[in-house]
């Protein structure tokens, strides 16, 4: 199925036509800026902007970073209040979309890795950890995914999680790549306590430059980097819809 995936960032809104069959994108991917500050007005005025870019009236599926339910948002951490409490349904069939998924933004692409890349072979129990402009993650117990697991929120070192271990962390602290490394280290052995991990899959545009910290990763779980990167949250949005279809 030709479904449109967005995937929406707190620095960018990204999106592609993507075959969900076989996890290929069928157009190049577009990027837009993140409105700043990201008021409902002019994140309504993005979404259309995509929209028409495409000239797409099909399925969408929508990544948002923060938690969703039933297509309503319900927090997003790192944009403004005002789209809190909101129907992305709603505004995107406005737009022309014909059918809306809308997920939390590391839910889908931990969707995308746990079907067709990463952690597709995975039985135990997986956490997908995407490293942004905050810290997503999407847990998966025999690849059913539980969702709206925002544990870059949870309390760690005094402090919530992403203000320490997330790529603004490290560039607005100005920390070395060891610095963040070890930080990041620490916070990935705390959630496995927690969770008892069996696997982790390292996604997100902050591991691109995993050779700077991968040395100062001693956690036991096994971890694994995402396959398709960058691309992850737009096909995992994408992947959403087959979801919502099969009553997932």
């Amino acid at each position: 199925m030709e479904t449109l995936g967005i995937d929406i960032g707190g620095s960018g809104i990204k999106a592609a036509v993507v075959d969900t069959s076989s996890g290929e994108f069928i157009t190049e991917r577009h990027r837009i800026p993140t409105p700043q500050p990201c008021k409902l007005p002019a994140f309504q005025d993005a979404l259309k902007a995509m929209l028409e870019h495409f000239d797409w009236t099909g399925p969408v599926g929508v990544g948002f970073p923060g938690v969703v339910r039933q297509n309503r948002t319900l927090s997003a951490a790192n944009l403004d209040p005002t789209v809190v409490d909101i129907d992305l349904g709603e505004i995107l069939k406005d737009f022309g979309a014909f059918e809306v998924a809308a997920i939390n933004d590391a839910d889908a692409a931990g969707l995308a890795e746990m079907q067709l890349g990463a952690g597709k072979n995975a039985l135990g129990t997986t956490l997908m950890v995407t490293v942004g402009t905050g810290i997503g993650t999407a847990l998966f117990n025999k690849g059913v995914l539980v969702p709206n697991m925002e544990l870059g929120h949870i309390e760690f070192k005094g402090n919530s999680a992403e203000r320490l271990v997330s790529e603004r962390a490290r560039e607005t602290r100005d920390l070395s790549w060891k610095e963040w490394g070890k930080n990041f280290n620490e916070f990935l052995k705390y959630i496995t306590f927690l969770l008892q991990l069996d696997l982790i899959i390292l996604g997100g545009g902050g591991v691109k430059k995993r050779e700077k910290f991968e040395k100062h990763l001693t956690v036991e779980t096994p971890i694994e980097y995402a396959e398709f990167a960058n691309r992850a949250g737009i096909l995992g949005a994408a992947l959403a819809v087959n979801a919502r279809q099969e009553g997932l």
